[in-house]
């Protein structure tokens, strides 16, 4: 038995979040879904982008439809561990991409690491075209994150916590220790 029905990892793109949340979800038997890839599909199903990059240039009202179809999707799934963002910058500035009226979650975790860890893991991601941000931007970016995270976690009465991913075992460890309290 899980202590949380609904967890929500979180953090800004490069983080280590799908790392360290599907090997957390096999070792625990959660069950995960990378909301990114679902939302993604969804995008692809409908012809409207090819790629994620592209689904994030979408017009904000599209991609809350797209958001919100994903969400009705796993709405009745137990045990879930979800990967997003949390917040995804647009071009018209940030916008939530956590599903907290769809899908509320029991905890939201948020991920954390080194700009230079960041930086590191962009630059090694030969899946997906990572954008380098300057410090000061993706500073910007964890802040909005925080204080998203923790405005949602207050008006659903959810726990939240943050983790640090200084490196992969440490970051799975603490990950670890928080699904099972």
């Amino acid at each position: 038995m899980h202590l949380w029905n609904r967890v929500a990892v979180v953090g800004v793109p490069g983080v280590g979040k799908t790392s360290l949340c599907r090997a957390a979800s096999r070792a625990l038997g959660y069950h995960y879904v990378n909301y990114g890839e679902l939302m993604l599909g969804i995008t692809q199903n409908r012809k409207l982008a090819a790629n994620l990059e592209d689904m994030l240039q979408l017009n904000p009202q599209l991609q809350y439809k797209i958001w919100k179809s994903a969400a009705l999707q796993v709405k009745n799934v137990k045990n879930m561990l979800f990967d997003l963002h949390g917040i995804d910058l647009v071009k018209e500035g940030y916008i939530i991409s956590l599903p907290f009226e769809i899908l509320p979650p029991d905890i939201i975790i948020v991920i954390e690491s080194s700009y230079d860890d960041l930086l590191n893991r962009r630059a090694s991601d030969l899946v997906k075209n990572r954008v380098v941000e300057r410090y000061n931007k993706i500073k910007e970016h964890e802040s909005f994150l925080k204080y998203s995270m923790a405005s949602i976690a207050a008006f659903l009465g959810s726990n939240i916590t943050f983790i640090k991913n200084d490196d992969f075992k440490s970051g799975l460890d603490d990950l670890k220790d928080v699904l099972k309290r």
